[in-house]
């Protein structure tokens, strides 16, 4: 399931998360079945029904709208065009799933492990994905408005072209992650470790980085306008002569250049 096409962290190394194994098919009988035997297991506290395990299932264009997916094994499964909308889907683990042109808006992926997930052109508006393992995850061009990614590890994330105005990403692990033309209007980053992160073109608009860490984050055309770094860490004055500025941002008090009118 591996896509060439799909953009790579530059940090992402050797790691592939496709085992090789193929897809499988799986009749509409069958998937009821293991899905009403998987809500029955959710709503039993686990004493009856039995752990749903999709890997490396095609469940391409699939609905699971509202349904009871707690801990549903779904690693490597193609996903694409299917629909998440409001499910529950807490300690879901997709790694490596596909899920371009999918839907997860209001979905509740709290600590899901969702490593190498590709989740690109999807409807993710206000998705929680609090406290998820999303190491390398490839999420570009996705609507993530409001979402919450409070204590979430991204880290080497591409999220290119995305939009996270409104989102929650208080404490995040953005190390490594591109944000190249991503919309963070609004977007709380506040104690969010962005070192190494790539910051170009991305949109600060009135967003809250106090406390994040930015040694070695890449700016070119960065929008802070009304963004405020006050108690950043490892900015430099060379990265905020790379990013646009207005009378409402708010630098370190030690790092204000004497040009205010960005570059």
């Amino acid at each position: 399931m591996t896509d060439s096409t799909h953009p790579r962290s530059p940090f992402a190394g050797p790691n592939d998360f496709n085992d090789g194994a193929p897809l499988r098919s799986l009749a509409p009988e069958a998937l009821a079945r293991t899905l009403q035997a998987h809500e029955l297991y959710v709503v039993s506290e686990q004493r009856s029904g039995k752990r749903a395990n999709l890997d490396s299932t095609d469940l391409a264009g699939k609905t699971f709208a509202g349904m009871k997916l707690w801990r549903i094994r779904m690693q490597r499964a193609d996903l694409a065009g299917a629909d998440f909308a409001g499910a529950d889907l807490r300690r879901a683990i997709l790694i490596g799933a596909t899920m371009q042109r999918g839907r997860l808006a209001a979905a509740n992926l709290t600590r899901g492990r969702l490593s190498g997930i590709v989740l690109t052109d999807a409807d993710c508006e206000g998705v929680c994905m609090a406290e998820a393992d999303m190491e390398f995850a490839i999420m570009a061009n996705s609507d993530f408005r409001n979402a919450n990614f409070r204590d979430a590890d991204m880290s080497g994330a591409i999220l290119d072209g995305a939009d996270l105005s409104g989102a929650d990403l208080h404490r995040a692990n953005l190390r490594g992650a591109s944000f190249q033309d991503t919309r963070l209007r609004d977007a709380d980053l506040r104690d969010a470790r962005m070192g190494g992160a790539v910051l170009k073109r991305t949109s600060f608009n009135g967003g809250d980085l106090r406390g994040a860490y930015l040694r070695v984050a890449t700016f070119h055309r960065t929008d802070l306008s009304g963004a405020d770094l006050r108690d950043v860490e490892g900015l430099t004055i060379e990265q905020i002569n790379h990013t646009i500025r207005d009378a409402r941002t708010r630098l370190p008090h030690d790092l204000i250049p004497v040009q205010e009118d960005g570059e």
